[in-house]
């Protein structure tokens, strides 16, 4: 058989693709609101073909650059945003919980007191390593308050049963868990905490940090990489249906990201994956390949990638695990004038920093109160005088809640982002006048005054630690209001564009992408979100009731409400 010359076969592969490449799709009829500049844009129509954005414009223009093929999508007034991007989330242990029952106020009828809790647990927990794990739970959203040791046991006296706060960082388990777990009274905890009944001296059932976390890790075990991948494909759901188009899993494991990678190069997962592993793993990645490369994606513009590196200097503000500069008001259960307490030294921060600045990898610090806030701000500011690396390398510091305003000069000069987390304020909002007091607690989550001595800002939602809806966190940022009604922080509220840019715009510009997404920009990834309602045109107390009617990736419709 005769060869055919290569130039000729390339010539009639290209026509073959061209002859059954899908047609293209022109959407119009809605506000189209791109998400460029500083203030709203609206455009009449925008232009899909394959995977990228071919025209923004006007509708006649956008009818001649159509062609005559093109698939018309009437938007019937509904809103065409760019897809979010997150920030600062746990895909992972998304995933994870998807083996649990979701006790949280985001699940589908979420409970309202300790009786509902039981029963969802009853009816829809299934054993999984031999424990039913609950996720999610709160005890400020049941009205009969925090379920107890006692009242566990008699729910579930034979099974052993994990409670995961919604904090992710404590959690509570039931007497059968505890004997399972090897846990006593005696058992002595590590970076963390037991606690004893002071009457009694009997277990409570709670745990605090690291015996929570490894009573997690015992719990729900090892389990085969076709579960993993099931637990994937759920866990994206969850993000398509509330407009995502990227996904982050921070603390990401060694076989968190050999999972998600290849979840991601078999499309089993069709989101871009981001991986945050913490300073140790990124030892281990240097350690096998000192050239390892950081924030390239595995497929061009798209697919998986390891952003940066993650350093952690204090814990949960609600928990009183953030370090602060003053004492927290309420000491209850801690030692006097309790300021919380720094995870690491000073030097560890210095010295991950400085390799961050020297081998150009993105530092993400976590950091929540402001003395935690300021051994990072201490970090960099070393590590910039000693490298004279003076460059926006799109340093990150989540969470901030915090910040105070002398420190956000701090960011401003080291171009160092801000990326928060608003539905804070709703989930404890009203914990901390109490344990804070009324002008630290008016100072959480200061966007307002972070945007007005120009750093930059993104925001997430921390997910499973809050819920995964954008439009909730977009409204708490926008209304301040907590769980009981109140406003927190007046002062400091942002309008409603400047928070949708915290999951577009400038959470493209977090990862250095803001050339391929974040905006309605020819050129750019179709990365789409259709929504029911224009956040800035809805009264700003309904902006959490706006629906993700569908999610557009690379072109592609991944999920249609």
């Amino acid at each position: 058989m005769k060869m055919i010359p290569k130039i000729l076969l390339g010539a009639y592969l290209s026509i073959a693709i061209m002859a059954f490449a899908a047609p293209a799709t022109l959407y119009f009829n809605g506000d189209i609101l791109t998400m460029e500049g500083d203030s709203p844009k609206y455009v009449e129509a925008v232009l899909v073909k394959d995977d990228k954005i071919a025209f923004v414009g006007d509708m006649k223009g956008a009818l001649a650059e159509a062609g005559s093929n093109a698939n018309m999508y009437d938007l019937k007034g509904h809103t065409l945003l760019p897809g979010f991007i997150d920030t600062w989330g746990h895909f992972a242990l998304i995933a994870q919980d998807t083996f649990g029952v979701n006790v949280a106020y985001f699940s589908k009828n979420p409970p309202q007191n300790k009786s509902q809790l039981f029963e969802k647990l009853k009816t829809e927990g299934r054993l999984f390593n031999g424990w039913i794990v609950g996720t999610g739970y709160s005890e400020a959203l049941l009205s009969d308050g925090a379920i107890t040791l006692a009242e566990l046991d008699q729910a579930f006296p034979n099974t052993p049963v994990l409670i995961e706060n919604i904090s992710t960082l404590t959690g509570m388990v039931n007497s059968a868990g505890l004997k399972k777990l090897g846990i006593t009274a005696a058992t002595k905890a590590v970076n963390g905490f037991i606690p004893v009944d002071p009457k009694t001296g009997r277990l409570t059932g709670d745990l605090i940090g690291m015996p929570y976390l490894t009573a997690v890790a015992k719990a729900v075990g090892k389990y085969s990489q076709d579960l993993t991948f099931e637990s994937y494909r759920k866990a994206e759901k969850l993000y398509l249906s509330n407009g995502f188009t990227t996904a982050q899993s921070y603390e990401a494991t060694l076989a968190d990201m050999r999972n998600m990678r290849l979840a991601v190069d078999r499309g089993i997962v069709k989101l871009d994956l981001i991986a945050l592993p913490t300073f140790d793993i990124v030892d281990e990645l240097l350690k096998t390949n000192p050239n390892y490369q950081f924030g390239v994606y595995s497929k061009g513009d798209r697919g998986f990638k390891v952003a940066g590196i993650q350093v952690p200097t204090d814990g949960a503000p609600q928990l009183r695990l953030a370090y602060f500069t003053k004492p927290y008001l309420d000491t209850t259960g801690f030692s006097k004038d309790w300021r919380g307490f720094p995870y690491y030294p000073q030097s560890l921060i210095d010295k991950y920093v400085k390799l961050a600045y020297e081998k150009n990898i993105q530092y993400f610090g976590y950091s929540n109160g402001d003395a935690g806030i300021d051994m990072t701000l201490a970090a960099i500011d070393k590590a910039i005088k000693e490298t004279g690396i003076r460059d926006d390398r799109r340093t990150v510091i989540a969470h901030s809640f915090f910040v105070r305003d002398d420190q956000l000069e701090g960011y401003k000069k080291n171009n160092i982002m801000a990326v928060m987390m608003p539905n804070d304020t709703w989930l404890y909002g009203d914990v901390y006048p109490r344990v804070l007091g009324a002008e630290r607690a008016n100072n959480l989550s200061p966007l307002k005054s972070a945007h007005a001595k120009g750093v930059v800002t993104a925001l997430h939602n921390d997910t499973p630690s809050s819920g995964p809806n954008v439009l909730f966190s977009i409204w708490s940022a926008v209304n301040r209001q907590t769980a009981s009604g109140n406003t927190l922080g007046l002062e400091q509220k942002v309008d409603p564009y400047l928070a949708m840019k915290g999951f577009t715009s400038n959470a493209a510009y977090q990862y250095k992408e803001e050339g391929k997404k974040g905006t309605i920009t020819v050129g750019k990834l179709a990365d789409l979100v259709e929504l029911n309602q224009n956040p800035l045109k809805v009264d700003p107390k309904d902006i959490k009731d706006i629906g993700v009617v569908q999610t557009i990736k690379a072109g592609v419709s991944l999920y249609q409400n």
